[in-house]
Formats: C-alpha cells, structure tokens, sequence
C-alpha cells in the first residue's frame, strides 16, 4: 500500500504518490511529463474527492468534465493514463470496485488539423528547394529525414562513427536531449536501436560531410538545438516551394507513406522507423493502408474480369 493511505484520503493525493512510486525512473521523462500533467488536470478537477467515493458515476463525471475541453482521443489519453492507478487502488482494498469499468470517452469534435506528410510530388519539390551547400546544415538534416524516417531526436544524435559508408547504413543507438540539454540518452525503446538503409547519394553526400567531425561528436549539434528553429526552416521552404506546411516529424510521416504507397511490407516499414511493433505502424498509418486496400481491391476485380 502506498504511505498506508485509507480510503478517506483524496485520489488526488494517492495518485501523486503512485506516479512517484511506480512511474519516476521507470518511464522516459516525456512520459512522465504526461502523468504529472494528469495530475494537475485531477487538482482542478476533483481536488476533494476521497477514494471512497471513487465508483463509477463520480470517475464518468471526471472524464466528461475533461472531455469539455479536449479532444477525444486526448481524452482517452487521460483515462488510460489513470487506469493503471485506479486498478491498483481496487487491488489495495482502497477503492471498493472498478470505477472505470464501461467507462464511456467522449471528447470535442476534433479541430482541422494540419497536413502532416508530402506527396512523392510535394517532396520533390521540398528537396529540390533545398540549399546544400559543403557544410552541415539544417537544410542537410531535412534531406536526411525525409530519405530516413529518423525521428528528430535520433537524426541530430548522429555521429560520424555511427555511418557505415561502405555497407551503406547508420546506426541508430541514441537520441539527444534537446530539450533538458544532457546530450546522449538512450532510444525511445529497444525497437528504435537499429540500422537504417542509406542510397548511395546519402552515402557520398555524407562521407565528404563528416570527415572532418570528431568520430564521437553529433554532427548537427552546435551549442543549443531547439526543434522549434529545424521547423522553421522547412516550414519556409514549403511556402517557397509553394507545397503545404508539414513539421520535421511529418517528414518521417511522409518517408514511411511514400514505402507504404510503394508497396514496402508493413513489417519493413515498422522495422525502418524503429516502432515497437507492427500495430504501432498500423495504427498511425491506418488512412494509408485502408487506401491500399482499396487499390488491391480494385486490382483483385479487374484480375477477376479478365479470365473470362
């Protein structure tokens, strides 16, 4: 039992102490940004509420009440991230049973939201925009995305010795704290520690590029780095390139549509961008998958018709 809480005390309270007991030093610290973020939005929610009188209708009403002003997805979100606590309470004897049983999510309609990858021909443009000139640059690192799938974190984590120029691959094996500034940490998880196919272009691009790097030291890193500054830059040369605003994360985005449209199995495609499972690629790229089928289904028919 957490610090011999009772049932008279607030769930609030108990669900502070279980991020702190079974959350801190267990999860990445952006996750953990995201239960301590559940616990402010329980503070101003139901600050008094005691365990006891945690059951069905009060927890419904918790989740409608945040449901009011997010988004339904954001929502279940929230109840996710409080349902492993809540079972543990129910386990603890603390919580008589499971408030969050049949538990409905609902949410605001969701907002327009921005385009989030490129076309084969939105990217052309992109790159062909591109100013790569013989030094490092911001610009460099847009090209290496999109022809990658590296997260941001990862790409400007690279160092000369993690490229493989004869066997044509990068290895990925840590990402950089961009925004705490401790430099290398480790990957999002195990799945994202993996090496990455370059084409021969990247390669001979490359190898000039980071001769003169120390071997141990990220090349795009120079004093600090904000996600913030790599965004902007290509957001000016969409608008220059006359093609919609994506973010640096749409070029991932775009990298892994543009095999899934080609015809890369989705077992490839999950193991290129380091997802911790094949689900993970379905599910965020269920729009692209559904369109294929409907192509295939398209292909199968006009297969069908011609064997009469």
């Amino acid at each position: 039992m957490i610090c011999d809480l009772t049932p008279q005390d607030t769930f609030c309270n108990y669900y502070k102490q279980w991020v702190s007991m079974y959350k801190e030093g267990a999860v990445r610290d952006v996750t953990l940004a995201k239960y301590r973020l559940t616990c402010s939005w329980l503070e101003k929610l139901i600050p008094g509420l005691a365990l006891k009188d945690l059951n069905r209708i009060t927890y419904q009403k918790l989740l409608n009440d945040y449901a009011l002003c997010h988004e339904r997805q954001t929502t279940m979100d929230f109840h996710h991230q409080l349902k492993g606590a809540v079972l543990d309470a129910v386990d603890e004897g603390l919580v008589e049973r499971d408030p969050t049983r049949k538990a409905i999510v609902k949410g605001k309609a969701p907002g327009v939201k921005k385009q989030k990858y490129l076309n084969q021909f939105e990217l052309h443009r992109l790159l062909n925009d591109l100013e790569l000139g013989p030094q490092i640059s911001w610009d460099w690192l847009i090209l290496l995305i999109a022809k990658t799938g590296l997260r941001f974190s990862e790409a400007i984590a690279l160092t000369p010795s993690d490229f493989e120029f004869a066997r044509q691959i990068v290895s990925v094996n840590k990402t950089w704290d961009y925004k705490n500034g401790t430099g290398f940490v480790p990957t999002k998880n195990n799945s994202s520690v993996r090496k990455v196919q370059l084409d021969w272009q990247l390669v001979i691009q490359f190898s000039e590029l980071t001769k003169a790097f120390p071997q141990d030291q990220p090349i795009f890193v120079s004093g600090k780095v904000y996600n913030s500054t790599a965004n902007d830059v290509l957001e000016r040369h969409c608008r220059r390139a006359g093609i919609p605003v994506i973010s640096i994360h749409g070029l991932r985005h775009t990298h892994a549509s543009l095999l899934l449209f080609a015809g890369v199995s989705i077992a490839s495609v999950a193991k290129r961008l380091g997802h911790a499972s094949m689900n993970t690629t379905q599910k965020t790229y269920l729009h692209i998958i559904q369109e294929l089928e409907n192509q295939d289904v398209d292909l199968v028919m006009r297969s069908i018709s011609s064997l009469i």
